[in-house]
């Protein structure tokens, strides 16, 4: 069986704001989607009152979240300090490597540079 999805801010992002090649993955993906609570808070930093946070509201009801235990933050701490001035790897995304790691999940994501610390990690597309 293939593992669940954990989707990175930047994947939903461009889905939200209907990226056409954003909007194909997800679309044929027959995977489980995750979401880590990083990423809501990362989500819910940008978004309007109105229309836009009920669409964003309902869209993470889709996810399974994965909240942040004591061994994502331990591991996701771990990965800053080791990461951090190599690769440019800040807490929140150690955090989001860490959920990942942790559940199983493989992280699709656009910024391959920042989790040198996971195994595999899913590139779904490029932009530029």
């Amino acid at each position: 069986m293939t593992s669940p999805l954990l989707l990175d801010t930047d994947v939903l992002i461009d889905y939200l704001r209907g990226w056409p090649d954003a909007v194909a993955f997800l679309k044929k993906t027959r995977r489980s989607l995750c979401v880590s609570a990083v990423t809501v808070a990362e989500l819910h930093v940008g978004v309007r009152e109105g229309p836009e946070r009920q669409v964003l509201d309902r869209f993470l009801g889709l996810m399974e979240v994965v909240a942040i235990t004591p061994g994502i933050a331990k591991q996701g701490g771990l990965w800053r300090r080791d990461y951090g001035k190599s690769h440019g790897t800040g807490l929140m995304d150690a955090l989001i490597a860490a959920s990942a790691e942790m559940t199983g999940c493989t992280l699709a994501t656009l910024n391959e540079k920042h989790f040198p610390m996971l195994e595999t990690v899913l590139v779904p597309y490029h932009k530029g």
